[in-house]
C-alpha cells in the first residue's frame, strides 16, 4: 500500500508535467514596441507569444488618432507563436493596437500597445 509520501511525489509530479499545458498566451515581444515613434503611412504589426495562439480565432483592432477602432486582418501565421499585421493609411499621431489571442490552453488573453506615427 503506497505512503502518504509516495501519493503526495506522484501529485507533485503529475502537476509539473502538466502546469505547461495551463499556461496562458504571455506576450514577449510587440513590433511596434511599446511607445516606438514609426513612420507612417504604412507599418507591420507583429506580436510574439510564449506559446501557440490560434490565428484565426484572434483579433487586431488599431485605435487611431481620432478614437475611432478600425479591425486589423491578421496575415497568415509564420510561426505558431506569433500574429501579425498591416496597419495602412497611418497619419502622424497616437496609436493603440488591440491584441486578444486564444492561446492553446483555450483561455484568452488580451492587451494593448501604443505607439506614435511621425
Amino acid at each position: 500500500m503506497p505512503s502518504c509520501r509516495t501519493n503526495l511525489a506522484l501529485a507533485i509530479s503529475f502537476l509539473c508535467l502538466t502546469v505547461p499545458i495551463w499556461a496562458h498566451a504571455i506576450l514577449l515581444k510587440a513590433t511596434p514596441s511599446v511607445n516606438q515613434i514609426v513612420s507612417g503611412p504604412t507599418t507591420s504589426i507583429e506580436f510574439q507569444f510564449n506559446s501557440r495562439v490560434d490565428g484565426k480565432r484572434s483579433k487586431l483592432t488599431l485605435i487611431g488618432p481620432d478614437g475611432h477602432p478600425r479591425a486589423l486582418a491578421i496575415s497568415e501565421q509564420s510561426s505558431p507563436n506569433s500574429i501579425s499585421s498591416q496597419a495602412t493609411e497611418l497619419t502622424p499621431g497616437s496609436y493603440t493596437v488591440r491584441w486578444q489571442v486564444l492561446a492553446q490552453d483555450g483561455h484568452i488573453t488580451r492587451g494593448e500597445v501604443p505607439f506614435k506615427v511621425r
